[in-house]
């Protein structure tokens, strides 16, 4: 081979690997920016909620600058799966900015295939390492599945599927009040997603995530983290 085709191919090649390094940059699946391990992404939402609670929010992330950065890629250093109450809007409840928080809302904070693939998702493409379960104080979708099971009735519509995946934890915390049966789901949820194959569980086992649950007070804005396991 001629040295000046040589040279070319050469060329070719560099520029091949430099054009899919780029594309793989740009591609939220394949973010370069380093993953944050959960106990540094467990700090972030704890500091970040104690300025929520004193009132010295610090809006982060929130810049024009900030959209512009994270129009190609998204690198969230922590999965929230909430409830979908508008009085417990994560990004606000934790003071955190555009690409922080990857989240995930359903009423009761209940997970069906489509909030679990979506964790899924999150954890092998996009690098976050922590999930949370973010239950609420007063929860309406797990007071009515509380009331509809012990008048022995049927939810209209759909909402008969919240009260169906809230049930198990309703009949286990039937002598107990409302307010334990909203920990006691977020618990039934992060067992849930612990043991979920095939992805989540082995990263859990392998302790490259962690999954938490949290209880929010509509009272004060502070939240509990229930166990950091």
């Amino acid at each position: 081979m001629k040295k000046t085709q040589l040279a070319f191919y050469l060329l070719l090649l560099a520029g091949l690997l430099s054009s899919n390094h780029l594309a793989r940059a740009a591609d939220p699946a394949h973010s370069d920016q380093p993953s944050v391990a959960p106990a540094e992404a467990l700090s972030k939402l704890k500091e970040g909620n104690a300025r929520y609670t004193s009132g010295n929010l610090q809006h982060p992330g929130q810049t024009a600058e900030r959209r512009t950065e994270l129009a190609r890629t998204q690198h969230p250093f922590a999965a929230v799966l909430s409830c979908s109450d508008s009085r417990v809007p994560p990004e606000v409840v934790f003071d955190q900015g555009i690409g922080d928080l990857f989240i995930v809302r359903v009423a009761g904070n209940v997970i069906n295939d489509e909030g679990l693939g979506s964790l899924e998702y999150t954890v092998d493409h996009l690098g976050t390492r922590l999930i949370l379960v973010l239950g609420h104080q007063r929860c309406g979708a797990v007071d009515a599945a509380r009331e509809t099971i012990a008048a022995k009735g049927k939810a209209p519509g759909h909402i008969q599927s919240l009260v169906m995946a809230i049930k198990p934890v309703v009949e286990a915390t039937a002598k107990e009040d409302l307010e334990a049966t909203i920990k006691a789901n977020v618990k039934h949820v992060v067992d849930a997603l612990r043991s979920s194959t095939p992805i989540l569980k082995a990263d859990v086992d392998s302790g490259k995530i962690q999954v938490i649950g949290g209880y929010y007070s509509l009272d004060t804005g502070a939240v509990t983290f229930l166990d950091e396991k």
